[in-house]
């Protein structure tokens, strides 16, 4: 199973993940990853009840718009922070969930600001402390 949760439907993109292999089911759904927590955590509610278990979780979402700086923080930063804690409740061990794997997308710009875009590389700083810290 594959799930994509993206602003964007292109069925055209689905069409060719199912061409490369067929035996994969494809869902997707419409997702902000702005949105708040709670909406997260009931559309995660919607996807575990279907296939049960998700083992990975990649956060890709990044906007680089230093221009924007809300929107930037919001899709670089807070959207991955709250995606990844709807998540973590579903798989937390303690509470009897599975496990699964966390995989946050971040930039060179994470670890070596540029001065051309402060806000873009602030935002994928926090995201490299971020994931660090749970890790």
């Amino acid at each position: 199973n594959l799930v994509i949760l993206d602003r964007i439907d292109n069925p055209a993109a689905i069409a060719e993940l199912k061409a490369i292999n067929p035996k994969v089911t494809i869902s997707f759904y419409p997702y902000d990853v702005t949105t708040p927590l709670s909406e997260t955590t009931k559309l995660l509610n919607t996807i575990f009840a279907q296939l049960k278990t998700v083992d990975v979780l990649i956060n890709g979402a990044g906007i680089l718009d230093d221009h924007q700086i809300e929107r930037t923080i919001a899709v670089n930063f807070t959207g991955l922070v709250n995606t990844t804690t709807a998540i973590l409740d579903f798989w937390d061990k303690r509470k009897g969930g599975p496990g699964g794997v966390i995989c946050n997308i971040g930039s060179v710009t994470g670890f070596n600001a540029i001065y051309q875009v402060p806000v873009y590389s602030a935002s994928k700083a926090a995201v490299v402390s971020f994931t660090q810290s749970i890790a």
